[in-house]
């Protein structure tokens, strides 16, 4: 990996076929459980100017990469839901850049962290109930197709540990 990939994808790029196993479910929803106090973590004592800081040249500052996970998230359960009760519908996309630059995006961390924090309470909990057969509902997605809810929970284990390392990586390399 180069340098920029280095710093784009700190735990290396998302791999569908390793991370969608039913062996890794338990893994995943556990990983899903611990994301807010990692989240939390990651950003306990930073200030504004910290928060505004890109994580690396080019890219969200820490402020926004806390709001993305947030929005992105709430999406994501959104989805399960909606594969939960349809047969397989079609999901809206969003445009996470644009939403990124939006007014909220420049907020205090505070409401999406708590956000984050209630949406996974009740995320876990929704996918701790789940059957066998309910893993293998899914939706298809514009951009990536069929997606079950077994891939999807892989990616969004992925995801929370992705963005954190994010934070973590440039706290690291500013000795923050």
């Amino acid at each position: 990996m180069s340098d920029l990939d280095d710093l784009r994808y700190p735990i290396g790029r998302f791999n569908a076929a390793e991370a969608a196993a039913p062996a890794t479910r338990a893994s995943s929803i556990q990983t899903l459980r611990q994301a807010p106090g990692n989240l939390h973590n990651a950003v306990q004592g930073l200030n504004d100017a910290q928060l505004d800081t890109p994580y690396r040249e080019g890219g969200w500052t820490v402020r926004q990469v806390v709001h993305h996970l947030a929005d992105s998230h709430a999406n994501a359960y959104i989805r399960v839901k909606l594969a939960l009760t349809e047969d397989w519908p079609t999901v809206k996309t969003y445009d996470e850049a644009a939403w990124a630059k939006l007014a909220d995006s420049r907020e205090p961390i505070a409401g999406s962290l708590a956000m984050y924090e209630a949406l996974h309470r009740r995320w876990v909990a929704l996918l701790g109930s789940l059957s066998e057969e309910d893993f293998q509902k899914g939706f298809h997605h514009p951009a990536m197709g069929r997606q079950t809810l077994e891939q999807s929970l892989a990616l969004y284990a992925w995801h929370a540990r992705h963005h954190t390392a994010h934070i973590s990586g440039l706290r690291a390399r500013q000795g923050w």
